[in-house]
């Protein structure tokens, strides 16, 4: 049994479950600077997007390159820092938009490549939740996260306000308005995510040392953050996978008893995680599928609930549910959410 109480005493507990108000507060205050950025993108479009970002906020822009390649048809792909930082390479960028996000704003690689970028001739837009930092400075165009302080290390609300930023970008670039509808409800539908019982999760992954997430699309970098979230407060060595990907050389190691998380969205890119977490379940693994179809359960899998959405917007009320329940399966290992070891808030690389 998990101690609710002590679970819900942890700074990652209060920071994840202000989410709903943060992301209304970086929604009302970036309103004008979504639509003229927008309006920008539509009338010059970049020739490709690159994103500059590390750890959780390296996963929101797995997601957004979900988002802008499929609504854009321009190609997005993840920056290298290194290949600046400690490489020294000269770059070229002409035509290109760069997104860089990061919580700090201080990382000394991240800095040198966004610096790079820009004097190659990129376009800089930065996401910062620290809007004095050196990257916010530097930006073209300014996106505040607007999470306000997040004291545990194991960030949240900063990362779902991310998501919600890249999604209302990419509503304004494609001029969808079903998009930015379903952006607008994102504050009350993360109260709703949050209130939802994924603790049906806790005693199967209580006393694992192993884990798989999976997820596909846009889902993904949920499930990378997932993945990361579960090394990083609750000490279990959880792995993340495409649904398409882990049929390859992962799919060895998961037999009789094997935990894997899945999550699936409520639309055709779910399909297949569905599939997947049939196939895992037939072969005797512990399957648990968040599934945002409401049409009925995957046999063989322990359901977590999920709220249907446009399904761009799903995997943000997902990972909201799934904080809840990180946190407390981070207590009932008898860990510490918010100090875990060998972690510091600020990462600093090179």
């Amino acid at each position: 049994m998990t101690d609710a109480p002590a679970a819900e005493k942890t700074l990652m507990f209060r920071e994840a479950a202000e989410a709903g108000a943060a992301v209304a507060r970086m929604l009302a205050a970036n309103a004008a600077a979504f639509a003229k950025l927008g309006a920008k993108l539509r009338a010059t479009p970049p020739a490709v997007v690159v994103t500059c970002a590390r750890g959780s906020s390296d996963h929101a822009a797995v997601y957004g390159k979900y988002l802008i390649w499929t609504g854009t048809g321009i190609p997005v792909a993840p920056a290298a820092p290194s290949i600046v930082s400690v490489g020294g390479a000269r770059l070229r960028a002409d035509n290109t938009l760069c997104i860089a996000i990061s919580q700090s704003g201080r990382s000394p690689d991240l800095l040198a490549t966004v610096a790079a970028m820009q004097a190659a001739g990129a376009q800089v837009v930065a996401l910062v939740n620290d809007e004095t930092s050196p990257l916010a400075a530097m930006a073209d165009t300014l996106i505040p996260l607007m999470a306000g302080p997040e004291k545990s290390v194991a960030a949240t609300k900063s990362y779902i306000c991310t998501l919600a930023a890249l999604a209302a970008l990419t509503a304004e670039w494609t001029d969808d308005d079903t998009l930015r509808s379903a952006v607008s409800t994102l504050p009350h539908d993360l109260e709703r995510a949050w209130a939802l019982d994924w603790s049906a999760a806790v005693a199967p992954l209580r006393r694992q040392a192993n884990l798989f997430v999976i997820a596909r699309g846009a889902g993904f970098g949920i499930a990378n953050e997932a993945a990361l979230k579960m090394k990083e407060t609750c000490a279990l060595h959880a792995e993340s996978f495409s649904a398409a990907e882990v049929r390859h050389g992962p799919m060895q190691l998961v037999d009789d008893g094997f935990p894997l998380l899945a999550f699936a969205t409520s639309d055709a890119v779910g399909d297949g995680v569905r599939e997947a977490a049939r196939e895992f379940a037939a072969r005797g693994a512990r399957v648990l599928l968040a599934d945002s179809r409401a049409d009925g359960a995957t046999p063989g899998t322990i359901a977590l609930p999920a709220l249907t959405a446009h399904p761009a917007i799903e995997p943000i009320l997902m990972i909201q549910s799934f904080y809840k329940m990180v946190n407390a399966l981070s207590v009932a290992r008898g860990l510490n959410p918010d100090a875990p070891s060998h972690l510091s808030k600020v990462t600093r690389t090179l």
